[in-house]
């Protein structure tokens, strides 16, 4: 608590930037914090004008602390002076070097006090306007202005709406969403260094983070255009297209890097597919026509926490799955599977075995 928010590297604060990002949120609580503690000075003040002058994320940040903190039950300074003069009321003078002690301890356990809030302050505005979802739950919400996200099995993500911009961070996962209309603020869609933007369409956002750097991302397209681009300065592993990609209705654009090299080239794929099959998971209901069995085991295993399992060389032995199935009842779905292909099944804790026959 002794450092000043103002002297750290910011990045985030520039001016004219109204984003209010985590780091500046923690900034925002550091500095309430600061400016109720003990050791508030002139040269503090000022310091703190600037940097609340320098950003209007800036200044909403530190409203919306201010705001929790009062909220939020804790032991105010007063509280603990108040307690410090009705120690000394009872116990009687007491020699200077214990008074000084004593508010040495006063004002450590005030600063202490402070940081404790602040790091509730930081966690509650990460957790705002955040939703996610478990392994086999979907998830219906109604954003402010009319818009809807529904996101299917183990999504993450984080809305924030902002005068010039509606914006919705990705960090895994799969989501629909059904854009209401405004020309003046665009409803873009960041993930995996990618943006597809967006005024009153419907697409769906599916992003699959994988072992050493092996990422996909998928943008389908139901209604209207979206455009799909670089988000900024994207690192170097982002998953992103080289240019800009303008889709149509129908449309399904694929991202992904073939090689677990951060800085291998993204592969793009844009194709025309069945949306309607690839939109039942609205439906809580999986498609396959005439799908590897491997693909369609490890789309099955997105819904359940009972793991499908494949021995005997079956993930490459050429099997293939067609039908409809709930993804809800993997039960059903490895029973179908291997009476078609003349396989066992094998229960064990956890998971579901499917070997051949011996």
């Amino acid at each position: 608590m002794t450092g000043s928010p103002a002297a750290a590297p910011m990045g985030t604060g520039a001016e004219g930037d109204s984003k209010v990002t985590p780091e500046i949120a923690a900034e925002a609580a550091v500095w309430v914090a600061r400016l109720h503690g003990p050791s508030r000075t002139r040269q503090m003040e000022q310091e703190f004008r600037a940097w609340q002058a320098s950003s209007p994320a800036h200044r909403e940040a530190f409203e919306r602390c201010t705001d929790v903190w009062q909220d939020i039950p804790r032991i105010g300074l007063a509280t603990a002076y108040e307690a410090l003069a009705a120690e000394r009321a009872a116990a009687g003078p007491a020699p200077p070097v214990r008074r000084q002690a004593a508010w040495r301890w006063i004002t450590a356990s005030a600063v202490a006090g402070a940081a404790a809030v602040c790091a509730v302050l930081v966690l509650y505005w990460h957790g705002e306007n955040a939703y996610s979802t478990h392994v086999g739950e979907q998830r219906l919400v109604v954003l402010d202005d009319g818009s809807r996200m529904l996101l299917n099995t183990d999504t993450r993500l984080r809305v924030d709406f902002a005068a010039a911009q509606r914006t919705v961070e990705v960090s895994r996962g799969e989501a629909f969403f059904e854009v209401a209309k405004d020309a003046r603020r665009p409803f873009v869609v960041r993930v995996a260094g990618s943006e597809v933007v967006a005024v009153g369409t419907a697409f769906s956002v599916r992003y699959a983070p994988g072992p050493h750097a092996v990422d996909e991302l998928t943008v389908t397209l139901v209604e209207g255009h979206v455009n799909v681009r670089p988000a900024g300065h994207p690192a170097r592993d982002a998953l992103a297209p080289p240019r800009p990609v303008l889709m149509e209705a129908g449309d399904r654009l694929q991202l992904d890097r073939p090689s677990p090299e951060a800085a291998a080239p993204v592969a793009e794929r844009v194709d025309r597919p069945n949306v309607e099959r690839l939109m039942a998971w609205r439906r809580s209901e999986a498609v396959f026509d005439n799908t590897p069995l491997a693909e369609a085991v490890a789309e099955m295993n997105r819904y359940n926490r009972t793991t499908i399992v494949l021995l005997d060389g079956l993930g490459s032995a050429g099997l293939r799955v067609s039908g409809l199935y709930r993804t809800d009842d993997i039960a059903g779905f490895v029973h179908a599977v291997s009476d078609l292909q003349g396989l066992k099944v094998r229960e064990e804790p956890g998971r579901l075995v499917i070997a051949k026959p011996h």
